[in-house]
């Protein structure tokens, strides 16, 4: 096999921070080679040297054995290296096409020539099996749909190395599937691809080699086929992981959150909880599992005050907090894991110090006459960093400088430390490597333990099945089932996680 990039000794640092630490990576034509690693091992540092966002302080590149200095993304595209970010850059009001082509569109005189970009783009869709609607736009398709997108961007460009970032971070099951496929038949078309991820499952299944980065240095590169996810789980992590839960039997109390009849519209005006009840108990984790988009974001912003409900009622110990203000729902004994932690959880230009008081900046504990206390709040967020091993160099920094894991260890720890009723985790470990999806997992199962009541929702179906004692699938805005989470099976959830409903399964 012939080498088409190789890196030889890179290092990047940033104030404070040793990102790339002498990283030697070989990737060879053909191949789909995984860097697998936690959240801020490095992996995305070195991508980003690849594709010219960032210039390494140390190393050398070479692509197809020629050496080269990348230093900005149009050399990388003009090398053949293509990029796909975890967090799409795509225009929404735009058409598929036009996403596509943008930059390097076809011109009839000084206008677009729309006919030929849209022959271009099907001619090219073909040729890769990656199926698109050319004139849809932007904003109304899925998002497994978008990523086809952003890889037919690259190939349009020229890209013969694709390197994908976190590639399933937002997919359904199917999806990933799809991907797969997606990705093997571009190898038979001669691509070879580079995937960034923490996900063990896809590792195995999606890859020929893969290279484990673990702060900042290359551990190991092994073939995929002559590993296993616990091998992978040691060397990623540093020390054994247990990779299942461990749970008591369940110990029921009073219903502490009861919804019922719940209705509330989307942001366009459509019907996105249509009626909705179920309550959770003191001492169970009740889990709410089903493919993005089908109304639980929605549900959660209603009980948690983010969003106005048109119809129906939500109690908290038998107390209405129908409608309430975010800051009158905290303060009913609800805490909040929000899924979007930069836009709800934290405020990424303050320090940690800052962030692990809102939502109780009003409190009498944290003032000073009229202003705040900040030697006090200070304090109060090096005892939360320690008790929740938030790996940061002090409270100062701010909380856009640490890794996402990192990030939700500081809600999770100012959530809990409030002592709520009932904790509201929504996809609480979107995106953290099992380092810390172990941590968050605990965390959850404790609150149980101690008779607290627990919402979880997330798009993770084997998350939902590990942590919870009863499993609800919402599909199109409806709750088609509760389960006990014991006697619940993969392929029944995946079946009501589609519409179908329990009965046909009998």
């Amino acid at each position: 096999m012939s080498a088409v990039i190789e890196m030889k000794g890179i290092g990047k640092s940033f104030p404070g921070v040793r990102a790339n630490n002498n990283i030697n990576l070989t990737v060879d034509q053909g191949e789909i080679h995984v860097l697998l690693g936690e959240n801020g091992a490095g992996k995305s540092t070195l991508m980003n040297i690849l594709y010219g966002l960032y210039t390494p302080d140390e190393g050398e590149i070479f692509v197809k054995g020629k050496g080269v200095k990348i230093s900005n993304p149009n050399i990388a595209i003009s090398l053949g290296i293509g990029m796909v970010h975890q967090h799409f850059m795509l225009v929404p009001p735009f058409s598929v096409t036009e996403n596509i082509v943008l930059g390097s569109e076809p011109k009839k005189g000084l206008a677009l020539d729309t006919d030929k970009a849209i022959s271009d783009v099907e001619e090219l869709s073909k040729k890769y099996e990656l199926k698109v609607d050319p004139r849809a736009k932007i904003q109304d398709i899925s998002v497994g749909m978008q990523q086809r997108v952003e890889i037919l961007k690259t190939l349009y460009r020229g890209a013969e190395i694709l390197i994908l970032d976190e590639p399933t971070a937002v997919l359904t099951p199917q999806e990933i599937e799809e991907l797969g496929v997606i990705l093997k038949s571009l190898v038979n078309q001669g691509k070879s691809i580079i995937l960034i991820t923490h996900k063990l499952k896809e590792v195995m299944s999606m890859s020929d080699k893969v290279t484990i980065i673990r702060r900042g240095k290359v551990i190991d590169t092994l073939e995929t086929s002559k590993t296993n996810i616990e091998e992978l789980a040691e060397k990623m992590v540093g020390r054994k992981v247990s990779l299942t839960v461990e749970k008591e039997e369940v110990k029921l109390g009073e219903p502490i959150l009861e919804v019922k009849g719940v209705k509330t519209l989307d942001n366009r005006g459509l019907e996105a909880v249509k009626g909705v009840d179920f309550e959770v108990r003191s001492g169970e984790i009740f889990g709410i599992a089903g493919v993005d988009g089908n109304g639980q974001n929605e549900l959660v912003q209603i009980i948690t005050g983010l969003r106005k409900a048109a119809a129906g009622e939500v109690l908290v110990k038998g107390k209405s907090i129908t409608n309430l203000s975010p800051k009158n729902v905290i303060e009913s004994g609800v805490g909040y894991i929000p899924e979007d932690r930069h836009k709800r959880g934290l405020i990424l230009d303050f320090p940690l110090s800052e962030n692990t008081i809102l939502g109780s900046h009003r409190s009498k504990s944290f003032k000073k006459g009229l202003g705040l206390d900040y030697r006090k709040i200070r304090g109060y967020s090096r005892k939360l960093i320690k008790e929740f091993d938030v790996r940061t160099p002090n409270e100062r920094v701010h909380a856009k400088s640490l890794s996402g894991g990192n990030q939700q260890k500081l809600i999770i720890a100012r959530e809990l430390d409030r002592d709520p009723q009932l904790l509201i985790a929504s996809q609480p470990t979107r995106g953290l490597d099992v380092g810390a999806i172990e941590f968050v997992h605990h965390r959850l199962i404790e609150q149980r333990n101690r008779g607290k009541a627990v919402l979880l929702v997330s798009l993770e179906l084997d998350e939902i099945m590990a942590l919870s004692d009863r499993i609800a699938v919402m599909y199109d805005g409806k709750i088609v089932g509760v389960v006990d989470a014991k006697d619940a099976t993969e392929l029944e959830l995946g079946i009501m996680m589609a519409g179908g409903r329990r009965s046909e399964m009998h």
